[in-house]
């Protein structure tokens, strides 16, 4: 601080005393100690504690000479008079990294091994009443209770493992631990279900965002594709000749990339904004009839070799809560896959089954198969076996029937065609319709 002519200093800092460590809060069996480095050499004179009083330093002298050159915290054992301990020793540094003292931390082994000892005996005793305990509990349950119970436990470890299809059955047992194990098989089926429908609701959502993100990149380049067009039919100034062959291939060249990237990012960018579904009262079978009416024109077109289409339609899907469009694509993306892989023919087998909780829809065909990678990787979406295709047509199929709380599953294998399951839940009103179907159905055929 410049005063006139004059410079004046004002300096700040904490004195090293045994005040100093009285204001230090350390748990029981712990004490610090100070050394006040002012001489040349470690003395002890400069060792105080709390109390002002110097304490037997030898044992601490090669600890704080360290401390003292390397200017670094340091550790040593040290044999107390009241048993062995650990000192730790904190250099205190000034503002040029000279060592002014040195702040010694010392604890006790003797409350540690009291606390050890304690939980020993402690233990020892609650495990000398829980082995006479869980004899006579052992000894009174045995007979009724452990080995349904065991079996029970059994078939949770190997759902835990990974061994979903596990199931305890019936049980010779008390009437309670039998409810017990048909609970635990209803709790079993139900996770299962939802251990797949979460899991293809997750697999949606993840690819979703891939598609939003996918359409999102591949649009920039789209604009400097076109300004390329216009800068190349302006740039005239090679010679006429010359000139249209560079052209003439440039133009042929970014048009086909440019109608390339718009038909990627058309394709994910429908699958990205798919609309949420609007449920109204639709029919499975004539969602299938309409289905097939439209793709036949394909099946059937000259050159093509024969496909035999096969419909089996149960009266008793009746009518549920869905949306019709969007079923509809669906179908026609399974249908028109079943048609894609048998090149040389074969059989299309559509079958619709009614149950009272859901409808499941099939679509087989009786093409070259799939191999179990093939499987796993077959919904993801931009993945494809075939040879033009874009990769997003199954992707669609799993985004629509997961949006309609169903799953959907292939059963394949090579050389035996592969066969595609919908599995669509129906509301309580969807039971009650389908019922009168079915009653429906009955008299019909009484009559």
């Amino acid at each position: 601080m410049a005063s006139g002519s004059r410079t004046l200093y004002v300096g700040g800092g904490r004195r090293l005393d045994q005040q100093f460590l009285r204001t230090l809060t350390l748990p029981d069996g712990m004490r610090a100690l100070l050394y006040r480095n002012v001489e040349p050499e470690v003395s002890r004179q400069q060792l105080v504690d709390a109390s002002g009083q110097a304490p037997p330093a030898a044992q601490l002298e090669p600890l704080i000479a360290r401390v003292r050159q390397t200017g670094q915290e340091s550790a040593d054992a040290i044999e107390w008079p009241d048993g062995p301990g650990t000192v730790d020793a904190i250099p205190l540094t000034g503002p040029d990294g000279d060592v002014l003292g040195v702040l010694l931390v010392a604890s006790s082994g003797r409350e540690l091994a009291a606390l050890l000892s304690r939980i020993r005996w402690s233990g020892f005793g609650f495990g000398a009443l829980g082995v006479i305990v869980g004899a006579a509990l052992s000894y009174a349950a045995a007979t009724q209770v452990t080995r349904p119970v065991e079996q029970v436990a059994e078939a949770a470890d190997r759902i835990a493992g990974g061994d979903w299809g596990v199931r305890v059955g019936g049980v010779a047992a008390a009437r309670e631990i039998d409810a017990l194990a048909r609970a635990f098989d209803t709790m079993a089926a139900q996770l299962v279900d939802q251990r797949d429908r979460l899991v293809q609701a997750e697999r949606v959502a993840a690819w979703r965002e891939l598609a939003r993100r996918l359409a999102h990149e591949l649009k920039n380049p789209l604009f400097p594709l076109r300004i390329t067009l216009d800068n190349l039919r302006r740039a005239r100034t090679l010679p006429p000749k010359e000139f249209e062959e560079v052209l003439d291939e440039s133009l042929a060249t970014l048009d086909t990339g440019f109608r390339n990237l718009n038909v990627v990012v058309g394709r994910f960018g429908d699958f990205a904004k798919m609309p949420a579904p609007v449920f109204e009262d639709a029919s499975p079978n004539e969602i299938v009839e309409r289905t097939t009416q439209l793709v036949r024109a394909q099946i059937e077109a000259p050159g093509r070799p024969p496909i035999r289409v096969a419909l089996d339609l149960d009266p008793a899907c009746g009518v549920m809560r869905a949306d019709a469009e969007q079923l509809g694509r669906v179908m026609q993306n399974l249908v028109l896959n079943a048609v894609d892989a048998m090149p040389a023919g074969g059989e299309l087998t559509i079958r619709t089954l009614g149950a009272a909780a859901s409808v499941r829809i099939e679509v087989g065909d009786t093409g070259e198969g799939l191999t179990d990678e093939e499987r796993e990787r077959l919904f993801t979406p931009y993945y494809t076996t075939k040879q033009h295709g874009t990769g997003l047509g199954l992707a669609i199929v799993q985004a629509v029937v997961a949006d309609h709380g169903g799953r959907v599953w292939v059963d394949s294998a090579p050389g035996r065609g592969s066969t595609f399951h919908l599995e669509l839940p129906r509301t309580q009103a969807d039971t009650m319709k389908a019922d009168a179907a079915k009653a429906d159905a009955g008299k019909g055929a009484s009559a």
